[in-house]
C-alpha cells in the first residue's frame, strides 16, 4: 500500500495534517483526509494505495487530534509505514526550518526530502538516531524494566542510542552493563523498525545475560526485574518492536528452544 517515491507534479491529493505530533482524523477514521487542492504548504510524502499522499504542519492541534502513538494503536498494521513517515518527516520540518550552520532561512526542496541553504549551501535531510533495543534474557526469564516517563505499572526492555564511533553491538553492551549491571553472552539480531518518536532507528536484539544479579543505574531507569513467562507487568503496545522481542522469547519458551 505504502510505495516511498515523492509525488512529483501533483496538484491535488489526499493531506495528512499534523501539529505538535498530533493528526487531524480524516476519512475512515484514518488520518487520511479527502482528495483536496495541494498549495506551497503541503510537502509531498508518498503514494498510498497509488493516491498521492502530502503533509501539511498546522500552527496547533485540534482538540480531537489524536497523538501518533494512538493512531498506531487504532491503526492496522499495514499503516505503521505511512503514519511513522509523516511523523519523522513532520519533526524534520518543523525543526529545519533555518540553516544550522548560518541560521539563514531555509528552503525546501521538491525533488527530495531536503532543505537547502541559498546563504551558505548547507543542506538538511530528516535526522535518523540509531538506537540498540534489546531483551535480556537467563534461560525462560525475562529482565524488564522501566523508566519513570511509563504509564504506571508497564516494564519494557532495554534501550539507548548509539554513540559516535560506536557498533550498535558494542552499545548493546554498554547500555545493559550501564543500565543494570550485566554482562551478555550471546547477542542475536532479529530486525529494525522505523521509531518516529521522534526520528529513532530501533535495532532490535535478543541477548543472553551471563549472571542474574542487577545493579541499577537510578538515572535512566526507576526499577528492573527478573519476570517468569508465566507472570508479566504490563507490557509495551503490540506495534512496537520492544514487544515483538518479549513476544518472540515467549514463543520459543513455549517451544522449546529457549
Amino acid at each position: 500500500m505504502l510505495h516511498r517515491e515523492l509525488p512529483r507534479g501533483v496538484e491535488s491529493g489526499r493531506i495528512i495534517r499534523l501539529s505538535k505530533g498530533c493528526m487531524a482524523p480524516g476519512l475512515d477514521n484514518t488520518p487520511l483526509g479527502p482528495v483536496e487542492p495541494w498549495d506551497e504548504r503541503v510537502q509531498p510524502l508518498c503514494w498510498w494505495s497509488d493516491e498521492p499522499v502530502g503533509l501539511r504542519l498546522e500552527d496547533s492541534p485540534g482538540a480531537d487530534w489524536p497523538d501518533g502513538r494512538s493512531w498506531l494503536s487504532r491503526l492496522p498494521e499495514s499503516w505503521y509505514g505511512l503514519v511513522s513517515t509523516a511523523l519523522q518527516v513532520g519533526a524534520w520540518m518543523d525543526n529545519h526550518r533555518f540553516c544550522g550552520r548560518c541560521g539563514s532561512q531555509a528552503r525546501r526542496l521538491e525533488h527530495e526530502f531536503a532543505m537547502h541553504c541559498d546563504n551558505c549551501g548547507h543542506r538538511n535531510y530528516p535526522r535518523i538516531s540509531p538506537c540498540i533495543i534489546t531483551l535480556v534474557t537467563h534461560g525462560e526469564s525475562l529482565l524488564l524494566a522501566r523508566s519513570p516517563r511509563f504509564p504506571p505499572g508497564r516494564y519494557s526492555t532495554l534501550a539507548g542510542f548509539i554513540e559516535p564511533g560506536e557498533s550498535a553491538e558494542q552499545a548493546v553492551h554498554r547500555e545493559v552493563h550501564e543500565e543494570v549491571g550485566l554482562k551478555l553472552g550471546r547477542l542475536r539480531y532479529i530486525r529494525s523498525q522505523a521509531w518516529p518518536f521522534p526520528h529513532s532507528l530501533m535495532l532490535g536484539y535478543l541477548v543472553e545475560a551471563a549472571s542474574r544479579r542487577i545493579v541499577i543505574d537510578g538515572h535512566e531507569i526507576e526499577d528492573a526485574a527478573w519476570f517468569s513467562p508465566r507472570q508479566l507487568p504490563q507490557l509495551p503496545p503490540l506495534y512496537s518492536i520492544s514487544r515483538e522481542l518479549i513476544e518472540l522469547h515467549l514463543s520459543e519458551v513455549r517451544d522449546g528452544r529457549s
